[in-house]
């Protein structure tokens, strides 16, 4: 069943139907101030960091769902009240429409001969989101309503303002100045910061004390003062500041108006001397609002947006006949790799923005999705994430984005994080030609005493798997690898108690053949990258190091069908055949054929094979098989799952995507691309009523064949699936790969397609590619023509003359 369809030459997904299986979301903000809005405009904003600079309040877990708080209009038609988003009055509409587009969110609601459309939107180097009101009159009467606006303000600290309510219920201030509301709570003390909420036009009274805006003992469905049709001009002292303001909307039959609402935020205000702080200096929102203050500026503005994104996506553009693969190369994957650039794991329906920041290992595969768009905020996030790095080479797992630090709540100890770094690197340097990252003075955990060049910070990566090896000389997995709920050093004598990581009694600690391959994998790049730069003494040290892996994991990482997963902390085998439950893990199999183990006599065929005979399933390909049915203590979180969700045997999309690069990577297209089409959003639309989730981004999980609810996707957007499918598809199946010496054509396709053409915009020059397949193969180029030209193998060699440069590519 569908619940919209989607507008490709709008890029935008419309929503018909307020009633979709689960919130469906969209993010307003690329920048600095970001918003997340559903398709009946609940959600919320922040500036930076959705923990530290919570500007909105948000109630997660809520009932009813998504109830929690929203950026919310209310229409009152002469005692007929509601909204044109449906929620969360929840008055049945005449007609209603959501449309999300690449940063903007435009609803439509109708009732009783009233239309109201919403845009939400956060405008270019703005720290504020801003929303057009358009009302119409479409009665043969003459109208006259009120038009209130709401949204909470949060206390700035999301956790401290679920928690303090001793602190918080005092706290609360607001000034109110024409028809701006200022949210200043705390602006007189340590914090020089403040938010406001505006409209251009006169208003009939307002509401800033939420008490008195809702009643007592009402919710957002039926807030007093907008069923009597009378604000009651409150002003917030304490308890829950909001902001409402009410318009009389007079309206002949036809006339339609429009409004401008800006929310809006402002750091740094202590400009001027003022004699008492409770005065908060308003030249900066009060540019803000008058820079929007019309719908012509505002119209300019979405313009300019729709423009950016546009450059944005047609970075690389793919004309093939179908549609629904058009779709998600051209428009939504590569959107929502900008989104997970922005927020790496830590705001969206699913993650409350309060417990994670930016991930050390997400944010570095992440940005193999979005490089190519943005490469020199690629670099800057480099930088970023290499200054969290520890000096042995390890890494905190995750920072804060407002202050760039290293979270020491988490910690680090996962011992996959240092290699994420390097490829990243290869992958930015691969596609800008920038080899002057590697000589950037960088700290180690912030310390500028202790900055030395990155690439001395990829070589302490490289080291710290040689550095930590396990008795099989396979790499210890730390706290844990890629599978955070994979916790073999953690051992708990009592179920419920708190893991404790340790060694066991025989001295012997947990290895993780995973690392193994990725090892391997990221190893050779590493060595190519050595060798590029000149330090063929670092490449060859390397290169011994990767060979030496590989023999490890082919003699004690090899279970004789597939790759083990790992050794748990007394040298047991998981992932093996041996045991009860979980006999095949699908990470190593896709990470150490990445990494060239056993792809040359013939055991990578056979580990393929095993994996879509025990892995596989018509939604994706679970995370391992047999599901754990009972509770490991000695393996950690993962069994704490039921069967089929998450890490036990859920189908984790994330690692889907190794198995497309290694099927394309063994010449097997019609196997890679039919694993696409079983995770893909575009092809999941036509069952949105099981996968619940947006048919338009990647889910981190969809419920796994144990599962009672089969098929049913949670963690949807920020997750790496994004960025790994993205590079799965477009290089690996596509085979448009960037190299440090120009673009390479590799493509491993289904052998029934006759071909494709792709757009590439690369180091300034673009490149129109048409791959032919008249010998419907799958991989291997015979011939390549650039220019009218021949050329031989099959890297087109970079032109730098800023120019459009015809391909042709014959496969066979």
């Amino acid at each position: 069943m569908q619940y919209g369809y989607f507008d490709d030459s709008r890029k935008e997904y419309v929503i018909t139907t307020p009633t979709t299986p689960y919130p469906w979301i969209n993010y307003l903000g690329s920048q600095e101030y970001f918003s997340l809005i559903s398709n009946t405009a609940g959600g919320y904003c922040f500036y930076k960091d959705a923990k530290l600079r919570r500007i909105t309040r948000y109630r997660y877990n809520n009932v009813p769902l998504d109830l929690g708080g929203g950026h919310y209009y209310y229409i009152n038609d002469n005692g007929d009240v509601w909204c044109p988003g449906w929620a969360p009055v929840k008055a049945e509409l005449d007609r209603y429409e959501c449309r999300h587009g690449m940063g903007y969110t435009k609803i439509t609601g109708a009732r009783g001969g009233l239309e109201t459309e919403v845009t939400y939107f956060v405008p270019l180097n703005t720290n504020a989101e801003i929303h057009k009101v358009v009302v119409k009159n479409t009665s043969g009467q003459k109208k006259q309503v009120k038009l209130f606006s709401f949204v909470e303000w949060c206390l700035w600290n999301a956790w401290d303002d679920m928690t303090n309510f001793q602190r918080n219920y005092n706290t609360g201030e607001v000034e109110i100045k024409g028809s701006v509301i200022y949210h200043k709570t705390e602006y007189k003390e340590r914090r020089d910061h403040y938010a406001f909420f505006s409209v251009n036009a006169p208003i009939a009274g307002f509401d800033s004390d939420r008490e008195s805006f809702m009643g007592t003992y009402n919710g957002f469905h039926n807030p007093q003062v907008v069923f009597e049709g009378k604000p009651s001009n409150s002003v917030a002292d304490g308890w829950h500041p909001i902001a409402s303001h009410c318009l009389e909307v007079q309206l002949e039959p036809g006339e339609t108006k429009e409004y401008v609402f800006v929310l809006g935020y402002v750091e740094n205000a202590f400009e001027e001397k003022f004699e008492s702080k409770n005065v908060i200096n308003k030249k900066k929102a009060e540019a803000m609002i008058e820079k929007f203050s019309t719908t012509a500026a505002v119209d300019k503005a979405l313009a300019e947006l729709a423009e950016h994104w546009d450059n944005l996506l047609g970075k690389i553009k793919l004309e093939h006949e179908d549609d629904k693969l058009n779709r998600m190369v051209n428009i939504w994957n590569q959107y929502q790799c900008m989104v997970t650039f922005n927020l790496s794991r830590s705001a969206s329906y699913f993650e409350s923005g309060i417990g994670r920041g930016m991930g050390f290992r997400d944010s570095n595969q992440d940005l193999l999705g979005f490089v190519h768009q943005i490469p020199d905020r690629a670099r800057e996030r480099i930088i970023d994430l290499a200054s969290t790095q520890l000096e042995d080479g390890g890494a905190y797992h995750q920072y804060q984005p407002l202050t760039k630090k290293g979270n020491d709540e988490i910690g680090g100890n996962f011992n996959d994080d240092p290699l994420w770094l390097v490829l990243a690197v290869v992958a930015y340097i691969k596609e800008t030609g920038d080899f002057s990252i590697l000589d950037v003075m960088t700290p180690f955990d912030n310390d500028e005493s202790k900055s030395t060049p990155l690439s001395d910070h990829l070589k302490r990566s490289m080291d710290h798997v040689i550095n930590n090896l396990g008795p099989h000389g396979l790499p210890l997995i730390g706290r844990a690898d890629w599978n955070d709920c994979l916790n073999l050093n953690c051992f708990s004598t009592t179920p419920g108690e708190s893991f404790q990581t340790t060694t066991s009694k025989d001295g012997r600690v947990a290895e993780s053949v995973m690392i193994a391959g990725m090892f391997c994998y990221i190893g050779d790049e590493y060595v190519t990258l050595m060798e590029k730069v000149g330090n063929q003494k670092e490449a060859d040290r390397i290169r011994k190091e990767v060979i030496k892996m590989r023999e490890v994991v082919m003699k004690d990482g090899w279970d004789g069908s597939w790759f083990l997963r790992a050794y748990d902390d007394f040298g047991k085998k998981i992932g093996s055949n041996e045991n009860e439950e979980g006999k095949i893990f699908i990470e190593s199999q896709g990470l150490c054929i990445m990494g060239n183990c056993g792809t040359e006599d013939g055991s990578a065929i056979k580990a393929l094979d095993a994996v879509e005979e025990r892995l596989g399933t018509k939604y994706g390909l679970v995370l391992q098989n047999p599901a754990f049915t009972k509770y490991y203590v000695e393996y950690g979180e993962i069994s704490t799952y039921p069967a089929g969700y998450k890490e036990n045997a859920g189908i984790f999309c994330h690692n889907n995507a190794w198995i497309m690069c290694a099927e394309a990577q063994m010449g097997r297209g019609d196997k890679a691309f039919d694993y696409y089409t079983r995770i893909a959003p575009a092809y999941t639309e036509e069952y949105s009523e099981i996968h619940r989730t947006e048919p338009y981004c990647y889910s981190q999980m969809v419920a796994g064949k144990d599962a009672k609810r089969h098929g049913e996707a949670k963690n949807s957007w920020l997750t790496g699936t994004a960025s790994w499918n993205f590079v799965a598809i477009s290089q690996y199946i596509l085979g448009i790969i960037p190299e440090y010496d120009g673009l390479k054509i590799d493509p491993s396709i289904p052998k029934k397609w006759d071909g494709y053409k792709v757009t590439r915009e690369f180091r300034g020059d673009v490149y129109d590619i048409t791959i032919k397949n008249p010998n419907h193969v799958s991989k291997g180029v015979a011939k390549m023509i650039v220019d009218g030209k021949e050329v031989q193998g099959n890297i087109i060699p970079l032109a730098g003359d800023k120019k459009t440069h015809k391909v042709e590519v014959v496969l066979g």
